[in-house]
């Protein structure tokens, strides 16, 4: 998995991203404008000490993304998709796109690519969900269906809830 952030805004979510990024092996991907700097204290105090973990591509646009990785699928979240997250069956090297926290993607993109927008379902009166947490939610419904690749083994098999005696 990969992440793709087009013009993010908020250096607090996108350092929290890079974090979930580094837990887990995925590639961030930035695309520029950024509403901050990369040297911004929110940012890195969102990211924690992950960022030595996370490998962080910057990208003047998006085309510079495809040019990149041609074979890749890319999902595009937004909540004007028809499908759902969890209708996708996700595979190895899939590309996230999510867009900045204002306005989402733009509208051209969404429509070029229609059968590839994914949402994350929620009451009609809500406007969206934070743009990390929305990452979150996606990544790890996708990781979950690949079976964790690249994670360690820790707790594999032992119950969570140990039986209780009667």
């Amino acid at each position: 998995m990969e992440i793709v952030l087009v013009e993010p805004e908020i250096p607090g979510n996108t350092g929290n991203i890079a974090r979930l990024c580094a837990a887990n092996h995925m590639t961030l991907h930035l695309v520029k404008p950024l509403g901050f700097s990369l040297d911004s204290k929110y940012l890195k105090r969102a990211g924690l000490d992950y960022w030595h973990l996370v490998d962080v591509q910057v990208h003047e646009n998006l085309q510079e993304v495809y040019d990149k990785y041609p074979d890749r699928r890319y999902f595009y979240a937004t909540t004007k998709a028809e499908h759902t997250y969890a209708d996708v069956e996700y595979q190895i090297g899939d590309m996230l796109v999510f867009g900045k926290e204002t306005k989402g993607l733009p509208e051209e993109l969404l429509a070029q690519h229609r059968e590839s927008c994914i949402r994350i379902p929620m009451v009609e009166e809500a406007r969206s969900l934070n743009l990390s947490n929305s990452v979150a939610i996606i990544a790890y419904e996708a990781m979950r269906q690949l079976d964790f690749p690249d994670l360690k083994e820790i707790g594999r098999g032992v119950p969570y809830f140990p039986e209780t005696k009667a």
